[in-house]
C-alpha cells in the first residue's frame, strides 16, 4: 500500500511540474506574441531553426543525389556525343566527303563550351584554383551550396 502511496504521490508531482510548465509556456507565448511581431517572435524562430536543422541533413543528401544525376546526365551527353561524331567522322571519310573537324562543329564547341563555363562558374564559387585533377564539378558545386548555407 505504501508503494501505491509513493507513486501516486510522484505522479501527482509531475502533473503538476506540468501543468507549470504549460503554464509558464502559455503565458510566455503570449507575451511574445504582445512584445515581438509574429515573424520575430523568440519562441517561433528557434522552433523554426530546430526545423530547419533537423531537415538540413535530409536536404544535404537530396543535393548529392541531384548533383550526382547531374553529373550522370553530363557524363551520359559527352559519351553519346563524342560517340555519334566519331560515327559521323567515319561515315565520312568511308563516303570521301572531308571529315568535319571538332573545332569546326558549332554544336559540338558549344557543347563543351557550356560545359566549360559551368565548371568556371562553379570554381570560381567555391573560391578554388583549377587543378589538373579536380574535375569533380558537382562536388564542388556541392561544396559552394553547403558553404553559402
Amino acid at each position: 500500500m505504501e508503494h501505491n502511496q509513493a507513486v501516486d504521490g510522484l505522479m501527482s508531482l509531475f502533473s503538476k511540474a506540468n501543468r507549470d510548465l504549460s503554464t509558464v509556456h502559455s503565458k510566455l507565448y503570449k507575451e511574445f506574441q504582445q512584445v515581438y511581431p509574429d515573424h520575430a517572435n523568440p519562441m517561433k524562430l528557434v522552433a523554426r531553426l530546430k526545423k530547419i536543422e533537423e531537415e538540413m541533413s535530409s536536404l544535404k543528401d537530396q543535393c548529392r543525389e541531384l548533383l550526382a544525376a547531374k553529373q550522370d546526365l553530363i557524363d551520359k551527353a559527352r559519351t553519346l556525343l563524342v560517340g555519334n561524331r566519331t560515327q559521323l567522322q567515319r561515315l565520312q571519310a568511308s563516303t570521301g566527303v572531308p571529315v568535319t573537324s571538332d573545332a569546326d562543329d558549332p554544336a559540338y564547341v558549344s557543347f563543351n563550351q557550356i560545359i566549360d563555363e559551368w565548371a568556371t562558374q562553379v570554381r570560381t564559387k567555391t573560391g578554388e584554383e583549377e587543378e589538373p585533377g579536380s574535375n569533380d564539378i558537382n562536388q564542388l558545386l556541392f561544396s559552394a551550396i553547403v558553404q553559402s548555407n
